[in-house]
């Protein structure tokens, strides 16, 4: 929930113009409907007429959140519970208990008495400042002359000269108006946000929804890649050495026999332990490659690029350093993406852009292939979305058939 900081002075005092209309309106129809709706419920009539009242409110308070952000710029998202499946009477229990129904209830009976102050106002500040300011502008068309007394002495105001005191009245009047005017849009803004929109407590459980389920996918994500480191240790490096020790082992059991077999053995077992070597140098690449640590974002990135088989242009601007974690997801994001575009997307040219704006690194990899490329369950994206998961980052994909295609990673990093 946004507001802006300062809400346009016209559609503030248009929109305070307007509040009184539609607070008597639905004051003097709710009201009603509710006290006909509890003087019935003992037969039963009033519970219909009770939710047919809440119901009411609520889509009011619907259009009204339209109407706040156009008029005071105030974003207020919809409060309301999931609307449960099941009957009509299932349903419509559900939408009578929902606190959030209650709270457009009230917000609509605080609106007649607040609409009338409102519109009291603006109905009598504003006049009174176009007319003072303007006065030298129409006095001569007044029917009298103008007088004001001042202690024993009467000022009159027979010409333009005497009558600028009265319009610099007017413009001082209006600079106390216009803050005045704002900050009664700004309060009445958030007095809806606070009955309108979602409740501390139903942000605070969303939010730790959305963090539990972050955590989760981390989780998974550091999992699935133990599995994988401890995959290729056993297949790649852990085989190369087993099978250097037993050719050494060959070798030294001819050595004294066969010279020339045992020192075939060796060189055999040389070339193996150069391999390993290579295995294990791309394997700790793959947890953390030194040249990141070394020389950050931009130094990895162009060594991504150079080893990627098509042609790749890389900017980075993301000074100061961001932290390591940060780093570490940005690094990973653009190597799976990369390595996407390589094996999937026909594409001829791809371009990595890395920025830092004042909450986040923005990381964009674009490509020019065929497009068409979703999040799928178990999926290379799907990956990135849980590995920028771990640090509460999100993942967009945008991909029409045809492409291009736009990967776009924010992850949260304060200066």
């Amino acid at each position: 929930m946004t507001t802006r900081a300062n809400p346009d002075i016209a559609r503030t005092s248009g929109y305070f113009l307007l509040n009184l209309v539609t607070g008597i309106f639905w004051f003097c129809l709710l009201v009603p409907l509710l006290a006909v709706s509890v003087g019935t419920m003992v037969v039963w009539v009033g519970f219909p007429l009770l939710a047919l009242t809440l119901l009411l409110a609520r889509g009011a308070a619907t259009v009204e959140r339209s109407w706040l952000r156009v008029t005071l710029g105030v974003e207020i998202p919809p409060p309301y519970r999931p609307r449960p499946e099941g009957t009509l009477f299932e349903r419509t229990k559900a939408m009578m208990t929902d606190p959030a129904t209650w709270r457009d209830f009230g917000y609509w009976m605080l609106m007649l008495p607040l609409g009338v102050v409102e519109f009291a106002m603006v109905v009598a500040l504003w006049p009174a400042v176009l007319s003072l300011t303007f006065f030298p502008v129409y006095y001569q068309w007044l029917p009298n002359n103008f007088e004001v007394s001042v202690g024993n002495s009467v000022w009159l105001i027979d010409s333009f000269a005497s009558a600028i005191p009265v319009s610099v009245l007017g413009i001082a009047l209006g600079l106390i108006v216009l803050p005045l005017v704002k900050a009664t849009g700004r309060g009445h803004a958030a007095l809806a946000k606070s009955l309108l929109g979602p409740s501390r407590t139903s942000v605070l459980e969303a939010e730790t929804g959305r963090l539990s389920a972050s955590r989760a996918r981390g989780v998974e994500a550091a999992e699935a890649e133990r599995r994988r480191i401890e995959r290729d240790l056993h297949d790649g490096a852990q085989q190369r050495l087993v099978a250097v020790a037993m050719g050494l082992g060959r070798a030294r059991s001819k050595m004294e026999s066969d010279p020339d077999a045992a020192a075939e053995l060796i060189a055999e077992a040389h070339a193996d332990a150069k391999l390993a070597i290579s295995e294990l140098r791309d394997l700790a690449r793959g947890i953390y490659p030194s040249v990141l640590g070394d020389r950050g974002l931009d130094a990895a990135l162009s060594s991504l690029a150079a080893r990627c088989p098509i042609p790749v242009d890389v900017s980075v601007d993301v000074e100061p350093r961001p932290p390591t974690a940060v780093e570490s997801t940005a690094y990973f994001t653009v190597a799976e993406a990369l390595t996407n575009i390589a094996k999937h997307a026909g594409a001829t040219q791809a371009a990595v852009r890395v920025t830092r704006t004042e909450n986040s690194v923005v990381v964009e990899v674009t490509d020019n292939g065929h497009g068409g490329a979703q999040i799928r369950p178990g999926g290379g994206l799907a990956g990135l979305a849980d590995r920028a998961a771990t640090i509460d980052g999100v993942v967009v994909v945008v991909s029409p058939i045809g492409g291009p295609t736009v990967i776009r990673t924010e992850l949260p990093c304060a200066w």
